[in-house]
């Protein structure tokens, strides 16, 4: 049986270990071609880089596996593959381990979201992956990514079996911080982080902002059924998201506005 040709990629950056991790748990069941950002991306999005050349090249890493960098960002990696690069149209793309949870209405800013939009844009199942690195952020100690590299696996496989997603949707995965008590099927949730403007003044006595904030360690109580819910109890959330951002449920009353605005129009 051909082994599925799996692209990956990340928005921390080559050298993440979180990508590394999920590469060698996607190669027990297949091949996997890695295209990566040459640094930290986090928070890029579906940036794009159009105003200057990509330049992508080979790269050797510890255990001698070659993969790909580029100086652009999560979503260009995945362009990239698709338009040539890799050796064959992926079977599916898979984006992580990113190092810290993508969960809430925070998707939008994820670029492991981002890379996973990007594919399934192009038709390709799609699976975003990201582990909650706990209160500390991962500073005391550096993560541990095989448990959530061998969920992800899981996940994959399912993806690639008889019940393919349906067109203009994918899978955002993430693993809580503790060993997971489960899974849950979640959609989003709301808040996610404690927001606050730090203010200073840098040593020429310029201001300085700085935007930070942390990030909830109780789910807040309208979070029943929500990946924030299941990330901060202790549980695998898999969230399926669409492409589709329209608010149909708005559409209605907006067509009585497209009325009064055209009779005003035609005044």
């Amino acid at each position: 049986m051909t082994k599925p040709f799996i692209l990956l990629t990340n928005d921390d950056g080559y050298l993440s270990s979180g990508l590394l991790a999920l590469r060698d748990a996607l190669a027990e069941f297949a091949q996997v071609w890695v295209m990566a950002p040459d640094r930290n991306w986090s928070a890029a999005s579906r940036t794009r880089v159009f105003h200057k050349p990509l330049r992508v090249s080979e790269v050797q890493l510890a255990d001698g596996q070659t993969i790909y960098i580029t100086n652009g960002s999560p979503s260009d990696c995945v362009s990239l593959a698709l338009l040539g690069l890799a050796p064959q149209r992926p079977d599916l793309v898979v984006a992580g381990i990113n190092g810290g949870a993508n969960i809430g209405r925070d998707v939008t800013y994820s670029g492991t979201v981002a890379a996973a939009m990007e594919g399934c844009q192009a038709g390709i199942p799609a699976v975003a992956v990201s582990q909650d690195l706990g209160p500390d952020g991962g500073d005391e100690q550096p993560p541990d990514f095989n448990l959530a590299a061998k969920v992800a696996a899981q996940v994959a496989r399912f993806v690639q079996g008889d019940q393919p997603l349906s067109t203009g949707t994918f899978l955002n995965v993430n693993v809580p911080a503790c060993t997971p008590a489960g899974v849950r099927i979640t959609r989003l949730g709301t808040r996610t982080y404690r927001d606050e403007l730090v203010q200073g003044k840098d040593p020429k006595g310029r201001a300085y902002y700085w935007m930070a904030g942390e990030m909830l360690t109780e789910p807040p109580a309208d979070a029943e059924g929500t990946d924030v819910e299941a990330v901060l109890s202790g549980y695998v959330s898999i969230t399926p998201l669409q492409l589709d951002l329209t608010a149909y449920r708005l559409m209605d009353r907006l067509e009585e506005w497209q009325e009064q605005i055209n009779l005003e129009l035609r005044q």
